[in-house]
């Protein structure tokens, strides 16, 4: 089922509202502005990887990945009632969670036709009870009824294997072109734990951003690429 989110996307980036879900061939595009087609993505990436792929064959191609920088939830306590309840969420979003959903986006990225455009959102998430019983600790129990836009902060831009350097803020002094750089210097950089700074190293390194250049006791070492 669509979400409030999808749709106020979707409407947001088209030329006008007939310009959504738009059948081409065998696809249905979310949006078109222009001779540009749009996929707004809220889940994840690799699931319009193969569509993506088909589509840039002959079209410029622009893929919106919204990254929920801040949640305010909205309780009611059954379907159509009223809300009792708003509270934020402690949980935050980050733009580096990109570099989770690259992962499985790399055989598409980078590509001349296509722009990642990575959207930071504020949503209200609206919850109801769960009606069925927990049966684990960690089963939900609520329900999520639907997710509403309430402001984009910022938005990012991804052209070329430079961008995701930017991102990772790998292009300034800290790591020089002449210089090798290993995961440790990614980590701090990002100021992310090294598990995930390995993530971005190989987001980084198949998309030819950067490139092997030997290993140490520390690990594989990196340069960027030419």
């Amino acid at each position: 089922m669509e979400t409030t989110l999808h749709r106020q996307l979707k409407q947001l980036y088209a030329t006008d509202l007939t310009q959504t879900e738009v059948v081409m061939g065998d696809y249905r595009i979310d949006a078109v502005r222009d001779d540009e087609l749009i996929e707004i993505q809220c889940a994840s990436l690799a699931a319009i990887s193969a569509k993506a792929t088909q589509l840039l064959r002959c079209h410029r191609l622009r893929v919106v990945k919204p990254i929920i920088a801040r949640t305010r939830i909205a309780k009611k306590t059954r379907s159509g009632g009223a809300v009792v309840s708003r509270r934020l969420s402690p949980k935050r979003g980050d733009v580096l969670d990109l570099f989770d959903e690259l992962i499985y986006f790399t055989r598409v990225f980078p590509h001349e036709n296509l722009v990642v455009e990575v959207p930071m959102i504020h949503v209200e998430q609206t919850r109801v009870p769960n009606a069925k019983k927990r049966r684990r600790s960690w089963h939900k129990d609520y329900r999520v009824l639907d997710v509403s836009l309430e402001s984009i902060e910022k938005t990012y831009e991804l052209r070329v294997p430079s961008d995701l350097l930017k991102l990772a803020n790998l292009s300034q002094a800290c790591v020089s072109d002449a210089d090798a750089f290993d995961t440790s210097q990614i980590a701090a950089a990002t100021e992310r734990p090294r598990w995930f700074a390995q993530k971005i190293a190989y987001v980084l390194r198949k998309t030819n951003a950067i490139e092997a250049t030997g290993r140490t006791k520390s690990g594989i070492t990196y340069r960027k690429s030419a």
